[in-house]
C-alpha cells in the first residue's frame, strides 16, 4: 500500500502470517522515487502476541527508523478498519503503543514519553538538553528516533538541505539525529519544517512534530498542546500524563503488486 499523512509518505508491507520480506536492499529499491516507488519511510506489518500487530521502519536510504509516528497512524487505520474497530495497540521498538479513530476521522497514536536522558537520545556525551553546544541553541530529545529542536525567528527562510545533512552528522549524535527548525506563530501554534535523517526533506515527521512540540513545552513557549503547521498540512500534539499523542489526517493512495523482473534485480 502507499499512504500518506499530510505528505508525510510511506509503503506498507503487511507481513502477518509470514516471515518478514523487508531488507536494505528492498527498501532502497522501492525508495528509490525514479526507479522504485518512493516514500520517506516504509513501515512493514508483522505479527505480535503483545498487541493487534507489530510494526517495524525503515527510511528510504535503506537504514532502519527507531519510529514514525505518521506511518503509525496509517498503518492503525487500515488495521481499524479491516478489525471493524476505533482503537489498537502495537508494538514497535519505540515500545507498546495505542491508536485510535476520533469521530472526525483524524488517527491519534500515543508516541509514549519523551526520552530526556542523554544516553537515551542517544548522544556521545552528557550535555544541557535544553541547550546543546550547537550553533543556533537546539533542544535534544528522544521520540523513538533522536531530534534536534532549533526555535528560529522564520522557519521558512532556514536552508534545510543546508543545515539539516550539517545537524544530522554531528559527532554529538552518535546515530545521527533528526533536524527541525519552528517557529513560534501564535498561542500554542507552530510553523515547523524537518530533515530526517536517511530520508532528507520531508513534508511532515510525527516523531519531530512530537519532540517540536515537547521542546516548545520545556523551552516555555507553549503549552502542552499545540497544532503544528508542517510542509504537508496541520497536525496536533498533546503531551498529556500517558504519553504524547500525535493527532492527524490520513489518506490511503493506491494498493501495488511488485513484479517478478523488479525483484530480480534486487
Amino acid at each position: 500500500m502507499k499512504m500518506h499523512g499530510a505528505g508525510n509518505d510511506f509503503i506498507i508491507i503487511d507481513s502477518r502470517g509470514r516471515e518478514a520480506v523487508v531488507t536494505e536492499a528492498l527498501a532502497k529499491a522501492l525508495g528509490d522515487r525514479n526507479r522504485g516507488v518512493g516514500f520517506d519511510q516504509l513501515a512493514e506489518i508483522r505479527d505480535s502476541e503483545r498487541g493487534d500487530f507489530a510494526l517495524d521502519f525503515w527510511n528510504n536510504d535503506g537504514s532502519r527508523a527507531g519510529a514514525c509516528g505518521n506511518a503509525t497512524r496509517c498503518v492503525c487505520d487500515v488495521v481499524m478498519t479491516g478489525l471493524g474497530r476505533d482503537a489498537v495497540s502495537l508494538v514497535t521498538a519505540r515500545g507498546d503503543l495505542r491508536a485510535v479513530r476520533r469521530a472526525d476521522g483524524l488517527v491519534s497514536v500515543n508516541m509514549g514519553q519523551p526520552q530526556r536522558d542523554w544516553r537515551e537520545v542517544p548522544l556521545a556525551r552528557e550535555v544541557d538538553l535544553l541547550h546543546l553546544p550547537l550553533a543556533g541553541d537546539p533542544v535534544a530529545l528522544g521520540m523513538g528516533n533522536p531530534h534536534a529542536v532549533f526555535f528560529v525567528e522564520d522557519a521558512e527562510a532556514v536552508d534545510l538541505r543546508a543545515r539539516g545533512p550539517e545537524v544530522e552528522h554531528d559527532p554529538l549524535y552518535p546515530e545521527r539525529t533528526n533536524v527541525e527548525f519552528a517557529s513560534v506563530t501564535g498561542p500554542d501554534r507552530l510553523r515547523m519544517r524537518v530533515w530526517e535523517r536517511g530520508a532528507g526533506v520531508t513534508l511532515a515527521c510525527g516523531s519531530g512534530t512530537c519532540a517540536t512540540a515537547v521542546a516548545a513545552h520545556l523551552r516555555g513557549l507553549t503549552g502542552r498542546r499545540v497544532v503544528v503547521d508542517v510542509d504537508g498540512g496541520v497536525l496536533e500534539v498533546d503531551w498529556r500524563e500517558d504519553g504524547v499523542w500525535l493527532t492527524g489526517p490520513v489518506v490511503h493512495v493506491f494498493d501495488g503488486v511488485l513484479t517478478p523482473e523488479f525483484l530480480a534485480a534486487l
